[in-house]
């Protein structure tokens, strides 16, 4: 009897110390050359297995290691659970990381090491490979591609596992683009008009933050993006005869107009004036119609035509497009002559009065007249050759009084000289299309005699 119990306790405590060597050894013969040990090759190791601690992680469930079938050893714990074990719990935010919501670590990470960085993750820098495993690569495919995206920093925008903001930014929209966009930021705070979009809505209304089929990460062409939401000028500019070439340039809408911020109205770029002269105000001989250079023609001119003086070319032109010409907003002769008929001049008559033209004797509607008789009313009135505005007048500047045109006006390859002098009460003018005539509202001249 004595000796059966004797058997037993030898055989209870060589089983034993049979375990507690396992239990000892276990972590460092788990990496030997027989076993795991590629598990041990990795540049970046995770902490358990650099400090050779398998147990952490594993327990054995079964005596016999390896076995056929099976596995001899599980998990301490299921799924995020292992890893909050010593890194701490996720899942409290407002927006949270699929896998992170699934407790799947595993699906971004290796558990044991990566040659790759710190993290643990299959890639170094460059995250997209890593990220289209699940996210669609199409939104990284167009012609544009963010700097960010281009070079794999997810997480220079994303929070990885997760945050308070939508689609897991790290900041607000605004912020995560402003951060790096420090200039779109300063001149929020200190320009005087802000685009709607920009105030209103978010960055990504106009942009795609990843990859854009059009410059500037724009979602689609410029002007069709700037048409979605103003729409009344698209429409306009379509029906219009006359269209500015402008619109049609690269730059399209934003060659006049900044796109976030500016000092100017409409969110113009520079003063409506400057802008108009950008091109306006050049000799471009290379062009087979070269624009008319009206900064030239107004250089240190005495009298500018009133919207001229205020710097608004709007005033008489539409900067998108019209049914007249010249981009004007209203009828006008194209032709040196052209009679007088309702309608025909109402461009001019916007700003003059309207009865300038349509008597022939007036005291109130017109100083250029002698005695009675409506002067402008005998240029423009002959059925023939009735003379428009400019055969006198300049559109822009003039050195003389009443924008009168001294160099004369162009009549095919002449110019016309006008010769006009001015008197306290009337003038006089010798042109060259007539002879001398003189006029005087208060002692009118008598022609009949």
């Amino acid at each position: 009897m004595r000796s059966k119990y004797r058997l037993i306790g030898m055989f209870a405590l060589s089983w034993f110390a049979i375990l507690s060597c396992f239990s000892f050894a276990s972590a460092e013969t788990c990496l030997t050359t027989d076993c795991h040990a590629d598990l041990a090759q990795f540049k970046y190791s995770h902490s358990p297995v650099a400090e050779e601690d398998c147990s952490s992680c594993h327990e054995q469930v079964q005596e016999q290691h390896p076995v056929e079938k099976g596995s001899s050893f599980e998990l301490v714990e299921t799924g995020a659970k292992l890893c909050y074990q010593c890194h701490d719990a996720m899942g409290r935010k407002l927006t949270i990381h699929s896998p992170v919501q699934d407790g799947d670590c595993i699906d971004c990470h290796n558990p044991h090491g990566s040659d790759a960085g710190p993290f643990l993750l299959p890639v170094e820098h460059d995250l997209t490979e890593l990220c289209v495993n699940c996210h669609d690569s199409d939104a990284f495919t167009h012609d544009v591609v963010h700097g960010p995206a281009a070079s794999g920093a997810c997480t220079q925008c994303h929070n990885p596992h997760e945050s308070n903001f939508p689609k897991l930014l790290n900041k607000s929209m605004e912020k995560t683009c402003t951060g790096c966009h420090v200039e779109i930021a300063d001149g929020m705070v200190n320009s005087p008009v802000i685009h709607k979009a920009v105030e209103e809505a978010s960055c990504t209304s106009c942009h795609n933050p990843h990859s854009a089929p059009a410059a500037k990460l724009l979602q689609k062409d410029i002007q069709s993006l700037c048409m979605d939401c103003h729409g009344d000028i698209g429409r306009k500019v379509k029906k219009a005869k006359v269209q500015h070439p402008a619109l049609y340039r690269d730059e399209k809408c934003s060659a006049c107009h900044a796109t976030h911020f500016s000092t100017f109205p409409g969110l113009l770029k520079q003063s409506e004036q400057d802008i108009c002269l950008s091109c306006h105000g050049k000799d471009d001989y290379k062009k087979s119609k070269p624009l008319k250079n009206i900064a030239k023609e107004i250089k240190d001119k005495k009298n500018l035509h009133g919207p001229l003086r205020d710097g608004e070319c709007s005033g008489c032109h539409n900067a998108h497009g019209s049914d007249h010409t010249r981009l004007l907003r209203g009828a006008y002769p194209k032709s040196f002559y052209a009679p007088y008929s309702k309608g025909s001049y109402d461009f001019c008559l916007e700003c003059h009065d309207k009865n300038l033209l349509r008597f022939p004797e007036t005291s109130i509607y017109t100083e250029f007249r002698n005695g009675k008789q409506n002067l402008h009313y005998i240029h423009v009135s002959n059925k023939y050759k009735g003379r428009s505005c400019r055969a006198c007048h300049e559109p822009h500047a003039a050195d003389m009084e009443k924008l009168i045109n001294e160099e004369g006006a162009n009549f095919g390859d002449w110019k016309i000289p006008t010769r006009f002098i001015k008197t306290e009460t009337g003038g006089s003018c010798s042109p060259g299309c007539h002879q001398t005539y003189e006029y005087d509202r208060e002692e009118p001249v008598d022609y009949e005699r």
